[in-house]
């Protein structure tokens, strides 16, 4: 993995589309989890919060280098 992606000759680092996609899919989980009832089970929201997008990122990322080999 070079840390970069070409985007028809742009490029961008890896690490922050990994952030917009984990941002997309942290906005859909978010919605999902308080309309299920989840975060009245969860003691600190925002920092729940910090925890899962933080998680999404790097599945992303060990995702990335895992198909690269």
């Amino acid at each position: 993995m070079t840390g970069q992606l070409d985007l028809y000759g742009v490029f961008l680092p890896s690490l922050g589309v990994f952030a917009l996609l984990a941002y997309g899919v942290f906005r859909a989980l978010a919605w999902l989890l308080g309309k299920v009832g989840f975060y009245s089970a969860v003691w600190h929201r925002p920092l729940f919060d910090l925890a899962l997008y933080i998680s999404l990122i790097g599945m992303f990322s060990v995702a990335s280098n895992w198909t690269s080999r």
